[in-house]
């Protein structure tokens, strides 16, 4: 038995605890931005959360990927665009042209794509409690962020939906092709290269950056060391040891951790509604990751391998 596989059967309601810590922080984004960083810089916001967060890492970690091995840096370029470059352009898009309540809602589907694709392609049915309590997590999501008049910008709904897709298939194949690189430089390189992939986006559409005072620098500093170093490299170990099924309902915390620190820090109000959203929100994640802990018999494939799920 190896050592990765006995840290799964042993720990795996740590590995889920230190996992959530990524959306958990990611959850602070909006709070960060609105608060802490000049306006209407969304791309330029995004690159500066990823690229400095990205080239940190490889430095440090001084680990390259074999130049030779030419499919592994096409996944790696794959794996950059959907988890980082793609997703956070869509990611902002949709903000600046949806509610958060919107954004989230739609956000929330992410889960059931993953569990679509591990039906599809790994030849695994998810268990029937993590696709009930996905689908409880979307309807928990509508009452903690839906409210009567919302508005559905069909521009800004598209590009969350196609988000959510990227998002979705980035975890699930993240876990399905595994580097050989350490967690950290796997991240690193993610962040660098999808900060790069972002580059041009903000040079095309954001306007300059004003002179930054001292809150501004504090914002970014935090979305770079804390919102993507740090968060990514806990959500890329998790999917590393975790189910990637398990590791999508997490991201529900994020939306969920926004509300929490609206209304302590900002004052938002939050009703008896959205209050029973979030309990349903959180009974839906703990349900999947209880439905996806139990063991399940593997399935062989053509060819005599065992999918990743």
């Amino acid at each position: 038995m190896t050592s990765y596989q006995t840290s799964i059967r042993t720990s795996p309601w740590l590995d889920v605890l230190t996992t959530a810590l990524g959306p958990v922080i990611w959850g602070s984004t909006y709070i960060v931005t609105t608060e802490l960083l000049p306006p209407d810089r969304p791309f330029t916001a995004a690159l500066l959360r990823t690229l400095p967060a990205g080239l940190l890492l490889v430095l440090w970690c001084r680990r390259w990927p074999a130049w030779g091995d030419w499919q592994g840096w096409w996944r790696l370029m794959v794996l950059s665009a959907l988890n980082i470059g793609v997703f956070q352009a869509l990611l902002f898009v949709a903000a600046y042209r949806l509610p958060g309540g919107v954004a989230a809602v739609v956000g929330a589907i992410g889960p059931l794509v993953v569990m679509g694709l591990v039906w599809a392609l790994d030849h695994r049915r998810p268990p029937g409690m993590a696709l009930v309590a996905g689908a409880v997590g979307v309807a928990g999501m509508a009452a903690l962020l839906l409210s009567p008049g919302a508005r559905w910008d069909m521009v800004g709904v598209a590009a969350a939906l196609v988000g959510t897709v990227c998002m979705a298939a980035g975890t699930f194949w993240s876990r399905r092709w595994q580097s050989d690189l350490p967690v950290l430089a796997f991240t690193g390189w993610q962040l660098l290269a999808g900060g790069v992939m972002l580059a041009p986006v903000a040079w095309a559409v954001d306007p300059p950056l004003p002179a930054l005072t001292a809150t501004h620098i504090g914002g970014y500093v935090y979305l770079s060391v804390v919102g993507a170093l740090l968060a990514y490299a806990l959500w890329f170990r998790g999917i590393a040891r975790l189910p990637s099924v398990a590791v999508s309902s997490l991201a529900l915390l994020s939306p969920v951790t926004a509300v929490l620190l609206g209304w302590v820090l900002l004052g938002q109000a939050m009703n008896g509604v959205a209050l029973v959203g979030m309990l349903v929100v959180l009974g839906s994640i703990l349900a999947v990751q209880w439905a996806m802990s139990r063991p399940v018999a593997p399935v062989d494939l053509p060819g005599g391998d065992t999918p990743q799920s």
